[in-house]
């Protein structure tokens, strides 16, 4: 059974989410901060590193495309590879308005472009960009493989994909502390900023039942990317996937 933010509704996750973020977009970026200690900051820029570093021929891509690409965050931090194109989509034209005004204090909308967009219906065509790159998106899919198939099919032969999502993490006497802050602490603080009683609740329940680690390799692997890894981070909290085509 699919993991949703607002269980008295009978409406899909793909329009749960979009509201969801909606509603929380306002205090998205500072609860994002604050929640994680700064520390996804790191993670982005450990991705975008990892990124240039695993794009074939040493050559940093040249177009980019961000899924769930929220409020920009992501897609401006992949700024640092100078690529000529980025294009980030969401769902959520909430979230969408807050990333359009960073973009535009920061001058780079002549680079960054964020558009309304579905990843299982990516309105782009096949082997278009060199490199797609999402980050804490992927366990918000309505359908994994299906989202995932469709990254594939739009990013160029020798193209990379680099995913970035929460993780589970395992060793004691972390994971008993990382579940006790997720499970008590979030979403009280979420639920006090955002005035949004579901979302930081959904966080711990989507993350429980993401397909993880390896597993989450597996689908990677049927959504047809290939030479997949995966680098847990930070004691397995969060981890970073690449795969290419």
């Amino acid at each position: 059974m699919s993991v949703v933010p607002y269980k008295d509704k009978d409406n899909s996750k793909r329009d749960q989410v979009a509201e969801m973020f909606d509603n929380i977009s306002p205090k998205y970026d500072f609860l994002n901060h604050l929640l994680s200690g700064g520390i996804d900051i790191y993670w982005r820029k450990r991705a975008i590193k990892l990124l240039n570093k695993s794009h074939p021929g040493g050559v940093p891509p040249k177009t980019i495309l961000d899924i769930a690409t929220g409020t920009g965050d992501f897609a401006i931090e992949a700024l640092a590879l100078h690529p000529e194109k980025i294009i980030g989509v969401d769902i959520s034209e909430g979230m969408l308005a807050v990333g359009r005004q960073k973009i535009q204090k920061l001058g780079k909308q002549g680079i960054i472009e964020l558009r309304t967009g579905d990843s299982e219906h990516l309105p782009f065509a096949d082997n278009y960009f060199d490199a797609v790159i999402v980050s804490f998106g992927v366990r918000n899919f309505e359908n994994l493989l299906a989202g995932l198939t469709d990254m594939q099919r739009v990013m160029r032969r020798g193209g990379t994909c680099v995913v970035v999502e929460f993780s589970k993490p395992k060793a004691f006497p972390f994971k008993q502390v990382y579940n006790f802050y997720f499970k008590y602490i979030l979403p009280t603080v979420g639920k006090m900023v955002s005035r949004d009683s579901s979302a930081y609740t959904y966080l711990p329940e989507s993350v429980q039942a993401f397909p993880d680690g390896n597993d989450f390799l597996t689908i990677f692997e049927q959504a047809g990317f290939t030479k997949t890894q995966c680098i847990p981070l930070t004691f397995g909290i969060c981890s970073i996937y690449v795969g290419h085509k």
